[in-house]
């Protein structure tokens, strides 16, 4: 999901005054020429786009992400997350560009906070490290395991089901703690949580153990979880724990981060997300996102077609 990530400060203004006199003037008569202009493609882009005029460039859809993290985002185009801006460029007649930042240590900084895009396509609400917009799913970590595991049913840590289990495990995740009241970290496996994602996969280096045997069950994000039990061969069992009751929070709602000056584009993008939310999940599900509904009900494709 997201890693530590820093702020970033203003970056400070060249010292003009040092510049020649007649220089200086015929700089200022090209800035003044080109802020009108800038300003009146900005108000034009305005009338369809609230959310404009805080943008580097009204005209396009400045999407960034990792280049290599599927099910989110990579640099062919082939995650949700992209298939998702590719979705809201077209609802508000952008442009599409996408940034791509391997998302580790400074991700934030080097994107939103440099202005080199305007949007992260995923955002745990809660993290404050940027400005949030409503969520536009709800999801938790899961279980993967072989069919036919006698797993199906477990939804939390405690389940004594586990107790005897192998279980893999992302280091210093949400569920690591839970694991340790429960002490299932003595037989454990663990994997490593920052990584550079263009060389590895901790989510694929778990299922591939998964399948040799060399662990019984495995513990991912939701996300990642589905995705990855979806293309194993044969595809695996996931399931959502989405009882737990105790150790920090399982279950996060994700929506989308821009800055925090830029209230009018959050709106626009609020907006946009409570426009087409059903095309949301019907895209999620595409990939197999486990998602969640406020009752921590799974909605699935047959669910979401009984929906008004």
């Amino acid at each position: 999901m997201s890693s530590g990530r820093s702020k970033t400060s203003a970056t400070p203004t060249p010292h003009i005054s040092r510049w020649p006199a007649i220089i200086l003037k015929g700089v200022t008569a090209v800035l003044a020429c080109a802020l009108v202009g800038l300003q009146s493609g900005r108000a034009a882009a305005q009338a369809s786009d609230p959310g404009s005029l805080e943008l580097v460039d009204p005209n396009v859809f400045r999407a960034c992400g990792d280049p290599r993290n599927l099910p989110f985002s990579n640099e062919k185009g082939e995650g949700f997350e992209n298939k998702l801006a590719e979705l809201f460029a077209a609802k508000l007649g952008k442009k599409l560009s996408y940034t791509y930042v391997p998302q580790a240590t400074g991700f934030v900084r080097m994107t939103l906070g440099s202005y080199r895009c305007d949007i992260i396509m995923g955002f745990p609400q809660g993290d404050d490290q940027a400005q949030v917009t409503i969520p536009y799913y709800r999801t938790t970590y899961a279980l993967i395991a072989k069919r036919g595991s006698g797993l199906e049913d477990v939804t939390a840590i405690d389940d004594p089901k586990l107790r005897d289990k192998r279980i893999g495990i992302v280091a210093r995740t949400p569920p690591t703690t839970n694991m340790a009241i429960n002490g299932l970290l003595a037989h454990a496996k663990s994997y490593p949580l920052f990584i550079d994602t263009r060389a590895d996969s901790s989510a694929q280096a778990m299922i591939d153990d998964l399948a040799r045997g060399d662990i019984d069950c495995g513990i991912l994000w939701g996300p990642m979880a589905g995705y990855y039990a979806s293309r194993a061969d044969p595809p695996l069992l996931v399931v959502p724990l989405t009882k737990e009751t105790t150790g920090p929070p399982m279950i996060f709602r994700i929506g989308m981060a821009v800055r925090p000056a830029d209230q009018e584009w959050k709106r626009a993008i609020n907006k946009l997300i409570t426009e087409n939310q059903a095309e949301i999940n019907r895209l999620l599900i595409s990939y197999h996102i486990p998602i969640l509904d406020e009752a921590n009900v799974p909605i699935t494709a047959e669910t979401l077609s009984k929906r008004p």
